[in-house]
């Protein structure tokens, strides 16, 4: 009898890793990215850019064009897969687009939870480039509205470990880099119910942030209820005409996404 045919060696970490690098590279590129750009890039051997850059294509993740390699179709089934597991409804999506026709401003559902913070939800769409925020891992939360509002709901020594292990990068000019002054900042959060950036994030463009509060009849203690938030930006000139009815826009999208979030995040 013939000898079998060996089992395929399963990819290693390395492997795996290199795939997902190469991934996030395409995705940062501001348009179709080449090959060899890519390895220059990763700093690997062309042959081995091209071996992951076709498992990838055929798997939908990637589509290759004459111009380069850029996000395929799989990358919009894989959102409304995450959407679904974690649970974000169609209702709460109804509400930041309730915002965005109330106010011209695109809206944003964020949160923070097992020391992260992301933006779960948005009414701009996945592919584009020029949003203010998209949907995924924030890294530059003390610069952003909603970032203020989720650290000022947590105890000091989770908000100072959370900034310490990320940084406080300077983003602009009036982005805050000072711990002793994001204190303060975060102090008048919590006074005033909202947070507010200007131009801390991006120059020409502001934000607004409300929490979302927890219903009464949440389950779980309150360790275990993830921070959420509602956002909207606008540019400067835009938002400095139409604070006022913006606020209110977000504060009203805040309570009615009472409930809708306990369990969706």
């Amino acid at each position: 009898m013939p000898a079998p045919a060996p089992t395929p060696a399963a990819p290693g970490p390395q492997s795996v890793d290199r795939a997902l690098d190469l991934l996030d590279a395409v995705a940062e590129a501001a348009g179709p990215v080449t090959a060899k750009a890519l390895a220059r890039r990763l700093g690997c051997g062309l042959s081995t850019v091209y071996a992951l850059l076709g498992s990838l294509t055929a798997r939908g993740h990637l589509t290759r064009s004459a111009a380069g390699y850029t996000l395929g179709y799989r990358l919009p089934v894989l959102h409304r897969a995450f959407q679904r597991q974690m649970r974000i409804d169609d209702g709460l999506h109804e509400v930041l687009l309730r915002v965005r026709r109330a106010a011209g401003a695109e809206a944003y559902f964020s949160t923070y939870r097992d020391g992260e913070i992301a933006v779960l939800d948005g009414t701009t769409a996945i592919h584009d480039t020029d949003a203010v925020f998209s949907v995924g891992q924030e890294t530059t939360a003390h610069a952003t509205a909603h970032g203020k509002v989720l650290l000022s709901a947590l105890p000091r020594a989770a908000r100072h470990q959370y900034l310490a292990a990320r940084g406080m990068r300077r983003l602009t000019p009036r982005t805050i880099t000072s711990p002793d002054r994001f204190d303060l900042e975060l102090r008048r959060v919590r006074r005033d119910g909202f947070a507010v950036e200007i131009e801390e994030a991006q120059p020409g463009m502001a934000c607004v942030a409300v929490p979302v509060r927890a219903s009464a009849g949440a389950s779980g203690g309150a360790r275990s209820r993830p921070v959420t938030a509602i956002s909207a930006a606008l540019p400067l000139g835009e938002f400095t005409r139409r604070r006022e009815s913006l606020t209110e826009a977000v504060r009203r999208a805040a309570v009615e996404a009472e409930g809708l979030t306990v369990h969706g995040v």
